[in-house]
């Protein structure tokens, strides 16, 4: 089949990848002038499968709250009544309780481990470098109420099934011994060996030219103008170089889907949540940090890219600005500095903003559109890196009508009424 895959970020490399391999005519239309030149140029860089979870939480709506009254709050929303920021927003409080809380994060699971089994495979077929690091994961906790929060998700991970340990300070110091330097009190810490980190922007570029090279063909700098459609079925796309048609077309334009497929009548509940990064070099291999770290009080995550540490964090609620202000990065600079003040290179700091595409419940959105030819593969937030082998590999066989190797219950749009 010719198929076509609108956007180039980590998920349609992917997606791409994964069609590719199955003898299919793949071409890849991106308006950047290259892979990964948004959401996943500047992520925290964590493959992180055990922590995969949605941000609808009991609580969660209170929590924010009380976070938004403070100047340095990792969490802000704007107050500007944008219609569909308010309709996310009525979505999410909807699924802010501890019953469908539990139902997302089986979902969220279900998809992030099989995604991370998928991606070593991809690694071991295609012989792709990106400082991926198989070093785990450490969750620091600086209060005792944080580390109650702790054993709560303890609980779940040992129901789910997922390995872990429960340490104390001491504990994560010797997991992490970077963390000796750290000007914070760190009462506890949750340990997740099976998680990972990568840089997903040096991936996606390798994987252009490894996909280059076996055929597949990429439209940089082309804008998608709107879907074609014959009676029932999508036949292509108009783009800024034409028209381009394709026996299947597969969204995987992230933030500017919900647009895009509006005017076919399907409701894609994706709304932009803002986070913000700094990358800096590694001066000091023996204090900078090894594995990745969370640091819950904050939520800030860092992580270990080759030579080079890049932390991100903060959820802004505020449309689609990218703006980066100098409260963001100082606020994000202290959180770092404070868990690992020697071995980085803090003045050679460089500042990051991008948008997560978030459904309100948290799963992404695969599959069937609700029109033939055409395929979604959208919506997955804060976990796209996490997530992006093992969607992408679910929509590629879906489009191959085969079945797909793991329970699509909660993962496709039909959940939201279309």
């Amino acid at each position: 089949m010719k198929i076509l895959v609108l956007g180039a970020g980590v998920v349609g490399i992917s997606t791409a990848y994964y069609l590719a391999r199955e003898g299919h005519d793949v071409e890849v239309v991106e308006r950047h002038p290259g892979a990964a030149m948004e959401t996943s140029f500047g992520n925290a860089g964590g493959l992180c499968p055990s922590f995969a979870a949605p941000w609808a939480a009991p609580g969660m709506p209170v929590k924010v709250l009380k976070m938004a009254l403070k100047a340095d709050a990792p969490v802000r929303f704007s107050l500007w009544p944008e219609p569909a920021r308010l309709r996310w927003t009525r979505q999410w409080l909807k699924q802010c309780n501890a019953a469908q809380f539990r139902v997302n994060k089986l979902r969220m699971q279900r998809v992030a481990h099989y995604s991370l089994a998928c991606l070593r495979e991809l690694m071991g077929e295609t012989g792709v470098a990106f400082d991926f690091h198989a070093g785990g994961v450490l969750q620091l906790f600086q209060t005792k109420a944080e580390c109650r929060y702790g054993d709560i998700a303890a609980s779940a991970l040992k129901e789910f099934g997922i390995a872990h340990s429960v340490l104390d300070g001491r504990g994560a110091m010797a997991v992490e011994p970077a963390l000796r330097d750290a000007a914070i009190n760190i009462e506890g810490a949750l340990h997740l060996p099976a998680d990972a980190s990568g840089d997903s922007h040096v991936f996606c570029q390798t994987m252009t030219a490894w996909l280059a090279n076996a055929g597949v063909r990429f439209r940089f700098g082309t804008e998608v103008r709107r879907l074609l459609r014959e009676g029932g079925r999508v036949v292509g796309a108009e783009t800024s170089a034409g028209i381009l048609k394709a026996d299947a077309t597969v969204v995987a334009l992230g933030n500017q889907a919900p647009a895009l497929v509006a005017a076919l009548g399907i409701r894609l509940p994706v709304y932009p949540l803002k986070g913000f990064s700094i990358t800096m070099p590694v001066t000091d291999g023996e204090h900078a940090p090894n594995m990745s770290v969370m640091d819950e009080h904050n939520k800030v995550m860092v992580s270990r890219l080759g030579n080079r540490i890049r932390a991100a964090g903060m959820a802004e609620l505020v449309g689609h600005d990218l703006s980066l202000k100098p409260r963001q990065k100082a606020v994000l600079v202290r959180a770092v500095r404070n868990m690992f003040p020697n071995g980085i290179d803090y003045e050679k700091a460089t500042f990051w903003a991008g948008l997560r595409p978030m459904t309100p419940d948290g799963p992404p959105i695969l599959g069937a559109s609700g029109w033939d030819g055409l395929f979604l593969n959208s919506g997955h937030g804060s976990n796209g890196w996490t997530q992006a082998c093992g969607t992408s590999r679910v929509v590629a066989d879906i489009v191959c009508g085969r079945k797909p190797e793991i329970d699509l219950e909660g993962l496709t749009v039909d959940r939201f009424g279309n």
